[in-house]
């Protein structure tokens, strides 16, 4: 199931729908401009409210990305659970866990880019957010590492390496605007091969 946010209305509307509005249009805003040159004035703009409308449902900017952070962080993990609830066995459940993140991040690049911006990682308000939506994400994936011989604290720490991998290269493939569709689709796989193939060496 994917998670999506209502774009824009003009309508009067009630306040949960409103709410949700908000978030459509900070993603946009915030993806384009980026967290630190975007204000809330901008945000009130592009939504078509006065600004104390928009302080009413969010008392800072930062209170605002932080919700829609926790937002797009449980609509990534729902994806990946969902994938990997139809696999079979570890090797399918890793690669399908893989895949989903990576469709996810460039299907869906405003989010990616509003999640994972690497200058929000210099505000430890911000970085704290995004770290939780990592270690949810790395718990997903350390709960389908299972070999013998290693601690759970081992097993998490593989779990970032493959979160590592999955953001890293969904990054690189953003940033060159390769874009979605078979193509995307055929590079997941490739790389997904390429998370067990390392997950698999330490059972060998």
């Amino acid at each position: 199931m994917t998670n999506t946010i209502d774009r824009p209305s003009t309508v009067r509307l009630p306040a949960a729908e409103r709410r949700r509005q908000l978030l459509g249009v900070a993603l946009e805003v915030f993806a384009r401009k980026g967290y630190h040159d975007t204000s809330m004035n901008e945000v009130a703009e592009a939504a078509g409210v006065t600004k104390p409308v928009l302080y009413q449902h969010f008392d800072s900017k930062k209170a605002l990305y932080g919700e829609l952070v926790v937002e797009l962080g449980a609509g990534l993990e729902q994806e990946i659970l969902a994938a990997v609830a139809r696999a079979d066995g570890p090797r399918q459940q890793v690669e399908a866990g893989f895949r989903a993140y990576f469709r996810w991040a460039t299907q869906r690049g405003d989010a990616f880019r509003v999640l994972f911006a690497e200058r929000n990682r210099t505000d430890r308000e911000l970085a704290s957010a995004v770290a939780k939506v990592e270690a949810m994400v790395a718990d997903t994936v350390a709960d389908l590492i299972v070999y013998d011989g290693i601690s759970d604290d081992e097993r998490q720490v593989l779990a970032y390496g493959v979160v590592g991998l999955a953001e890293s290269t969904s990054r690189r493939w953003i940033g060159l605007g390769l874009g979605t569709g078979t193509d995307a689709d055929d590079f997941a796989d490739t790389v997904a091969r390429l998370a067990w193939s390392g997950l698999r060496g330490i059972g060998s």
